[in-house]
């Protein structure tokens, strides 16, 4: 099967969150299972320069006017040294669009770049030209695209006419949906009667993201649970009824971990590799991690760890509000992340209060985060909704034990230890429910007191270890949904 995958990020050359890890492991998790997966990214600096030996496929106008380079070439920053041959990409250059001051959605002081409908309606515009045969050398049987900057991949589709591609559109997250003022769709090349209820049109917005609810031909998102939550007014984000009357073509598939990169046998970032049966190695990392980060280097406190965008959504006001009790109680908290200003501002002032006890470090450093599991002791991540989640993956993985709270993704991944859990040896982590400081405080108290136990501490850790993390299932079940989509398959 040969798939198009369309999205803004890719990791390693580019990641702000967890959709760039997604779309880095999925063309070599499919690969062995006979889909050949390549990858549409925009022109951004940090993906022309991860692109080897590019070649120019075709060009592109878009409906406004913008010309648009289309490269193919390989990605060969992408993976473990042991791979011979990249995956394929494509890429929509564009120097106009995409090579400009800040990141890929935010001008330096972070606003959102003026022309971002523009800059993802060309992209979805050249996944259209690819499908219906842009490179002579190869052509996509189904598109597949990521969250709601291929939002619009789906409805350029439907426009082209003449040959139906079906696609595939996954929610990462649907709260990011898109939004622009209805005047941006004029220009797009999209029908003007498209704007409307059954169609594109949100409250008199144009979405993106509603444009892949209503036009894909399948949906996904990344858990189970994130599937059903979504069809309900408290998760759905004002989507929930198209979500519901489009339920039928709705599926939950739950993230995988790249296991050729997170994998604490062989992860180079860290001072002792260590696997489940050589867990007390781990105290050297976590001792070089508090020297690092200038905490106190006592082994025997509990330390509680921080990995996120600084969001309301990932619960982090709860974190703030309980970090003195968690100091009182005998913890360290370490903080890697950036985001909301008061947040970082915040958690500034609380290391500042507790010396030694508490360690904030802001801006992303994807090496430090992996010291931060291997050394940690609890990955904290009481998000107050979360569509999977891949820090608490990671947790459990290097045996830093996750605290989450009952949703989505972290629901379908974390067994909360109970007396039956550690009885039968299920128990991941500590699991609590209510969106409040009084649970979010139990679940620490909990987890204090799991730790104080050693052997119920390493069998938890071990038993996280030992689950089946990696892609190769998500990778089969995308595999039987493509299937399904492409008749004669």
């Amino acid at each position: 099967m040969q798939i198009l995958q369309v999205s803004a990020e890719y990791f390693p050359l580019l990641k702000t969150g967890g959709l760039a890890d997604v779309t880095g492991a999925l063309p070599r998790a499919l690969r062995p299972l006979g889909c050949e997966l390549r990858t549409l990214l925009p022109g951004f600096a940090e993906v022309l320069r991860g692109l080897h030996e590019p070649v120019e496929v075709g060009s592109c106008l878009t409906p406004w006017g913008q010309a648009v380079r289309v490269l193919r070439g390989e990605l060969r920053d992408s993976g473990s040294a042991d791979d011979t041959q990249g995956p394929v990409a494509y890429v929509a250059d564009s120097a106009a669009l995409y090579l400009r001051p800040g990141g890929p959605y935010e001008t330096p002081d972070k606003r959102p770049h003026p022309d971002n409908h523009r800059r993802f309606a060309a992209l979805a515009w050249v996944a259209a030209r690819l499908a219906r045969g842009l490179d002579p050398s190869w052509r996509p049987e189904l598109v597949h695209g990521h969250d709601w900057h291929a939002g619009l991949v789906p409805a350029c589709l439907a426009a082209s006419g003449d040959r139906h591609v079906p696609s595939l559109f996954t929610i990462h997250n649907l709260a990011y949906q898109g939004l622009f003022p209805r005047s941006d769709y004029q220009g797009l090349g999209l029908p003007a009667d498209w704007f409307q209820i059954e169609g594109l049109e949100f409250h008199g917005q144009l979405s993106f993201m509603k444009a892949g609810l209503h036009y894909a031909d399948r949906i996904s998102t990344v858990s189970p649970g994130y599937a059903r939550e979504i069809q309900t007014p408290e998760f759905g984000c004002g989507l929930d009824g198209l979500l519901r009357h489009r339920s039928a073509v709705l599926s939950g598939i739950l993230n995988g971990i790249d296991d050729r990169v997170w994998d604490p046998r062989r992860d180079a970032q860290l001072q002792a590799r260590y696997d489940a049966d050589s867990l007390d190695r781990r105290a050297l990392n976590k001792a070089a991690l508090q020297a690092e980060l200038g905490l106190e280097p006592r082994p025997e406190l509990p330390l509680f760890t921080v990995v996120s965008r600084l969001t309301e959504q990932k619960g982090l006001p709860l974190v703030l509000d309980g970090t003195d009790a968690l100091v009182q109680r005998g913890a360290q908290l370490l903080l890697l992340g950036s985001g909301d200003s008061a947040l970082e501002a915040a958690f500034q002032a609380k290391a500042g209060q507790h010396p030694g006890r508490v360690a904030v470090r802001l801006g992303y450093d994807e090496a430090l985060s992996h010291r931060i599991f291997g050394g940690g002791d609890v990955a904290l991540v009481p998000s107050r909704f979360e569509p999977c989640g891949l820090t608490q993956m990671y947790g459990l993985a290097y045996g830093c034990v996750p605290l989450v709270r009952r949703v989505g993704g972290l629901a379908d991944t974390v067994t909360d230890a109970d007396l039956v859990t550690l009885v039968d040896g299920s128990a991941t982590g500590v699991v609590f429910e209510r969106m409040d400081s009084a649970d979010f405080g139990h679940a620490v108290q909990r987890m204090l007191a799991l730790y104080r136990r050693p052997a119920d501490w390493r069998q938890v850790q071990q038993a996280g270890m030992r689950q089946p993390l990696h892609w190769g299932d998500a990778a089969a079940r995308y595999q039987a949904l493509y299937r399904s989509m492409l008749p004669g398959r």
